[in-house]
């Protein structure tokens, strides 16, 4: 079986389909506390100076004009853009700050600039923002950066793009999320083929390294026939990357959610109609499911790295760079710096407060033990690459595998006689028909998630 062909087994996925973690980061976001603050911080990035090597850098702009009813994003909606330029002088506050803490000259391999809606920045503020971060970091000139923007056509026409290249950018995603314009206008978010059309074909004429897009399935209206033709849209925009995310409908944690009907909603079964059809759509179009809801084309730097076993997981996803510690900048963004995680405050007025006042706006933290460091590997390998070489643990970390795991490995016996997973003395394989479900394989590592409050995390399905 080629690595595209993976089997869709609708009562084996109901049967698993619980909530849990996307692994984005381990310990996940849950485990972060008010007890790590500035000083932790300060101590982390002495540890990442103590080993050198690249940047990863993230800017969080929160802005969006209008507000898309499924979104469960820390965001600002208006339609003022002056608001804008307070907070990005906030942002140059915590920028300098941090660069006062990393060694001067460490290369940014990768840069990324999220929200929210980035491109609610006029164009003169996003050359603005692109020039304040080289001045304080080492950012590349040579186009080899991993730099990339996240794209709301509506917010974004063919100069906009041009812009972005000339500042350094060289990868874009765009939310699409479905065509269907009584799906759109249930979800508060209209936009056409036409404008998504215009802002890929610049970014191709403009040399882009990548295009992705966005999709959610579960959101109101949707069906699998019409999801189809949405795929079919998509295709012809020929992009490099998908993601395919599942909707979760949290209205309690999340108001905007709230405007969205549950009787709307399609029902499970439709929903694992719409995937099983996804799925078998993007292998026959030649994508590789790369891992959960991502696909890519075999040529794509995410799928080389995934064959070449150097793909790793972090706040953006699937990732070509785990050899960058990632600098996180702006209100709600998450940094991973020399063994620990840590998270600024989500409110702006809190935020700008702290940095006014000189210092690093950080709400919680958590410093990764030696336990979590092993867990850590354990999930990432597995998340990323389907395989865990138990020898390989066992000498990297000095333990002994069954004895250290053994709850876990009890735990994988019922995926085993699933065929989900395959357990010898060497080594763990997902199988294909266990790809969908390896957050499912990789909770079964986690020392937390049997603490975990389930409301807090999206169905894995």
């Amino acid at each position: 079986m080629s690595q595209t062909e993976i089997p869709f087994d609708a009562d084996l996925i109901r049967r698993y389909d619980t909530s849990g973690p996307r692994y984005t980061s381990y310990p996940t976001a849950v485990q972060f506390h008010d007890g790590f603050g500035e000083d932790d911080y300060r101590a982390a990035a002495a540890r990442s100076n103590a080993t050198g090597g690249p940047l990863s850098l993230y800017v969080h702009i929160p802005f969006c004009d209008t507000v898309c009813y499924y979104c469960a994003c820390n965001k600002v909606v208006t339609k003022d853009r002056a608001k804008a330029r307070p907070y990005l002088e906030d942002v140059y506050r915590e920028m300098a700050l941090q660069a006062e803490l990393f060694d001067a000259g460490r290369p940014v391999d990768q840069l990324h600039w999220g929200g929210g809606t980035p491109t609610f920045l006029s164009h003169d503020e996003m050359r603005e923002l692109m020039a304040k971060t080289g001045e304080h970091f080492a950012l590349k000139t040579d186009d080899t950066g991993e730099y990339s923007i996240e794209i709301d056509p509506r917010e974004a026409d063919a100069d906009t793009i041009r812009l972005l290249r000339e500042i350094g950018f060289n990868r874009i995603s765009l939310g699409v999320q479905d065509f269907d314009p009584e799906v759109q206008r249930a979800v508060n978010r209209v936009q056409s083929v036409e404008e998504t059309r215009e802002v890929v074909q610049t970014a191709r004429e403009q040399d882009f390294h990548g295009v992705s897009i966005d999709l959610i399935y579960g959101l109101p209206h949707q069906s699998r026939d019409r999801f189809m033709a949405t795929l079919d849209r998509v295709i012809e925009l020929d992009p490099d990357r998908l993601s395919i995310f599942n909707y979760a409908h949290l209205p309690q944690r999340f108001k905007p959610q709230r405007r969205i009907a549950g009787d709307d909603l399609p029902s499970p079964a439709e929903k694992l109609d719409i995937l099983g059809s996804t799925i078998r759509y993007l292998q026959q179009a030649g994508y590789v499911l790369i891992g959960m809801d991502h696909f890519a084309k075999p040529d794509d730097p995410l799928a080389i790295a995934q064959r070449e076993g150097t793909l790793q997981r972090n706040f953006q996803g699937y990732s070509t760079h785990a050899e960058c510690d990632m600098v996180a900048m702006g209100a709600s963004s998450i940094s991973q710096v020399g063994g620990a995680f840590s998270q600024n405050v989500k409110d702006l007025t809190a935020y700008h407060e702290a940095l006014i006042a000189g210092h690093l706006p950080i709400e919680k933290g958590v410093v990764i033990t030696e336990e979590d460091v092993l867990r850590r590997y354990v999930i990432t390998e597995l998340i990323c690459h389907f395989r865990l070489s138990i020898p390989e643990v066992e000498a990297r970390f000095g333990i002994d595998f069954a004895e250290h795991f053994a709850d876990a490995l009890d735990e994988l016996a019922d995926m085993a006689r699933d065929e989900l997973v395959t357990i010898t003395p060497d080594s763990i394989e997902v199988q294909p028909r266990g790809r969908l479900l390896i957050r499912n394989v990789c909770m079964a590592f986690d020392e937390y998630h049997g603490t975990l409050d389930g409301q807090r995390f999206s169905k894995v399905i």
